[in-house]
């Protein structure tokens, strides 16, 4: 028979037993959890740079629409100059009437921040102000009444016209692969108006501008 004392040592040493064997599941779980948790985190890193992506592209999107914001604003403020300056009545007009469709297509833009969810808002574009720039030295460098000025204004202008002909492609295709076609439509609708001028201008020149211009 068993002695109490070889009892008491046998039950102590399941006990001990028993308690490791605990630890070690404590231990075995509490890994596991850890795992867990680092695999879950790492699940919502890779979400967060799948989606950080696209967020980017949307942020760049809204820049570059400030930037021909400010443009459209700034042309706004040039085109009645260029119409004051130009020699030629047609040239005059063509000015008169892009003002106009400015006008319109600053709505048209602000719309389109409104479907981007955003507030409209201006970025300075040194691209614009640079060409509103050379069109003030055009207007400065060339004599009153000539038929060089036309030229030269006509320049600037179609210089601009291809800006934003580049800059409303390049928009349309950006909101494209947003997949926002409303927005597409609307920026292509700016980008037709554009084309449009610049063929006016094309053929004004053509016309007799570059041929009087020719002759001074």
């Amino acid at each position: 028979m068993e002695t109490k004392a070889k009892k008491d040592a046998s039950q102590k040493k399941d006990d001990v037993k028993a308690t490791a064997e605990t630890k070690k599941k404590d231990v075995a779980e509490s890994k596991a959890d850890m795992k867990a948790a680092k695999a879950t985190e790492s699940g919502k890193d890779a979400k967060s740079k799948k989606e950080k992506p696209g967020k980017e592209f949307r942020e760049f999107f809204v820049d570059k629409l400030k930037d021909i914001l400010w443009a459209e604003k700034a042309l706004l403020k040039a085109l009645p100059k260029m119409s004051k300056a130009a020699t030629g009545k047609k040239l005059a007009a063509s000015f008169d009437t892009h003002k106009t469709e400015t006008e319109e297509q600053i709505s048209v833009v602000e719309q389109v921040f409104e479907l981007m969810g955003e507030k409209p808002a201006t970025k300075k574009c040194d691209a614009m102000e640079g060409l509103i720039s050379e069109t003030e030295s055009i207007i400065s460098d060339t004599e009153k009444g000539s038929a060089i000025r036309d030229a030269g204004l006509i320049l600037a202008a179609q210089k601009v016209e291809h800006y934003e002909i580049a800059t409303y492609g390049t928009l349309a295709a950006f909101a494209d692969a947003m997949q926002e076609p409303k927005v597409a439509d609307l920026l292509r609708s700016i980008l037709r108006d554009e084309k449009k001028s610049d063929k006016t201008l094309t053929s004004l020149a053509l016309e007799s501008v570059n041929e009087d211009a020719s002759e001074e």
